[in-house]
């Protein structure tokens, strides 16, 4: 009877540990997946490679101090049944995130993403140059896709270069975003932002999608100032309805190669296939990635008679309806102010 009373006490005594030592496992287990290992920790760029194991994955955390007990976080994982679910990637973390958010960070794949801005009226190879800044690709291969007629093809995209559809905004990109992630991502919200019956009023006007672009872009090139735009936008109109040529600085610029500094009369004489002082009606494309207002500006222009405009250098210009007029203004506006500044 003794025996087994004392058989009895023991598998209590026992269980009891077992309850105890079960209860201070799961406080802990607790304590480790819903608590920060240090608050004030700034983050650090942690990176899962292809096909990285589990357990090197949590021992890398644990020497990040992103965890506190990498076999712990490792355990997490499988009893969660993602063990084989974390995504290969570049991540920003710190010790501020729980082992929870961690987690749910590595399987959903949230990539650390840099900032890529792409302001209005930049060409295409000076985002070339601002990508290749970034980290991204070479701004050599960007400006080559820019200008592949099987890439162009495949993004749908009616001109001969990329030039003009690549819709400026700030894009956020992981750190391995290819060119083609960048081109294809810019061209897509381009698309998206032009609304059909913009389509059907540029067909209205007699103008191709590419040729409205094209006018946008000249907009965006001549004024900074989104209240001139439908002024700029009627005098290149006016002029295309008399067949005149629309004598564009920057269309002169953008189809040179080597060019600093002022435009000389050697500029303005160079036969390109974008010099509007040289050609008639619009230049060959777009000559820069036009804004949403500039677009717009080139569909419903101001019903104004202006044909010409010169700067007033104060980032907006003055607009005459006759040559003579027009003269009157350079001399007060350009000639007389620089003469006046030598003095």
């Amino acid at each position: 009877m003794k025996k087994i009373l004392y058989s009895c006490l023991v598998c209590v005594l026992l269980a009891l540990l077992l309850g105890m030592a079960g209860a201070i496992l799961y406080d802990r287990a607790q304590h480790f997946l819903t608590f920060a290992p240090d608050s004030q920790a700034s983050p650090v760029v942690f990176v899962v490679f292809p096909g990285q194991s589990l357990k090197t994955i949590a021992n890398d955390l644990e020497k990040e101090h992103l965890v506190t007990n990498g076999t712990w976080f490792r355990l997490y994982a499988r009893y969660k049944g993602v063990a084989k679910k974390i995504k290969a990637g570049e991540y920003e973390m710190s010790g501020a995130l729980t082992p929870v958010q961690i987690l749910d960070i590595l399987v959903q794949g949230k990539e650390r993403l840099i900032a890529l801005s792409f302001p209005e009226g930049f060409t295409m190879d000076q985002l070339a140059l601002r990508v290749e800044a970034q980290g991204f690709c070479s701004a050599r291969k960007f400006s080559a896709l820019c200008r592949n007629p099987a890439f162009i093809k495949k993004m749908k995209v009616p001109s001969h270069s990329l030039e003009g559809f690549l819709f400026p905004d700030t894009y956020f990109f992981p750190v391995h975003a290819k060119c083609t992630d960048i081109l294809e991502k810019m061209v897509s919200t381009f698309f998206r932002h032009i609304p059909a019956a913009w389509e059907s009023r540029a067909r209205a006007l007699g103008f191709s999608l590419q040729e409205i672009i094209t006018l946008a872009s000249m907009i965006e090139k001549e004024t900074a100032a989104p209240e001139e735009r439908p002024l700029i936008a009627s005098v290149f109109h006016n002029r295309l309805k008399k067949r005149m040529r629309l004598e564009s600085d920057p269309t002169v610029v953008y189809g040179l190669s080597d060019f600093s500094g002022r435009i000389r009369k050697k500029h303005l004489r160079n036969p390109t296939p974008y010099n509007t002082y040289q050609i008639r009606g619009l230049p060959k494309g777009p000559i820069a990635n036009p804004g949403l207002l500039s677009i717009k500006a080139a569909l419903y222009p101001a019903s104004a008679s202006y044909l010409y405009f010169v700067s007033k250098n104060d980032r907006t210009h003055h607009f005459s309806k006759t040559l003579a007029e027009h003269n009157r203004a350079v001399y007060v506006y350009q000639i007389k102010k620089k003469v006046g500044g030598e003095l």
